[in-house]
């Protein structure tokens, strides 16, 4: 015969079950590395991997500070993109190609309203695109900022830039 569970006891279960779930709710399968900043320090440096939603021949590797039990993680993030696949014109054709360019990723970074953002930019001028991952809350006076170049040359998506086509004629 079955007794029935205490309420407090279904209560306590369902709290650890929520708790859990919001704990692996930020586990992910693109962290590729994770450094410890010593024994009594609760920080990481988290290392992720980025594959850009629209050119999947672009991968990002994205390093932050991750603070488990502080309510807001610091906002210094460094990011260094690759040519890891083949980046073609139809690829580049479906990016937003104005000079403030595109979000492309955005993690929360608090509770009250900072992120970590990775910004795509095409710059037609030098063929290349440009990878911005920054904070959007000021520190110190600062956005804390960092940015990666993916030049075009030798790719399918490279044209000759309109500079360089009127020094040639």
């Amino acid at each position: 015969m079955l007794k029935l569970l205490p309420v407090n006891f279904k209560r306590i279960s369902l709290l650890s079950l929520l708790v859990t779930s919001v704990a692996l709710s930020g586990c992910s399968d693109d962290e590729s590395g994770k450094i410890s900043l010593g024994l009594f320090t609760t920080k990481d440096i988290k290392i992720n991997t980025f594959v850009d939603p629209k050119i999947p021949g672009v991968t990002c590797h994205v390093s932050h500070i991750e603070a488990n039990l502080d309510f807001s993680d610091p906002s210094d993030m460094g990011i260094a993109c690759r040519q890891t696949g083949e980046i073609t014109a139809a690829m580049l054709a479906t990016v937003d190609i104005s000079k403030s360019g595109e979000v492309i990723f955005k993690q929360s970074k608090s509770i009250l309203f900072k992120s970590l953002k990775i910004r795509r930019i095409y710059d037609a001028d030098s063929q290349s695109l440009l990878y911005v991952s920054y904070s959007t809350k000021e520190i110190n006076g600062s956005y804390k900022h960092s940015l990666s170049t993916v030049p075009l040359w030798a790719t399918k998506a490279w044209q000759q830039p309109t500079a360089l086509k009127s020094q040639v004629n």
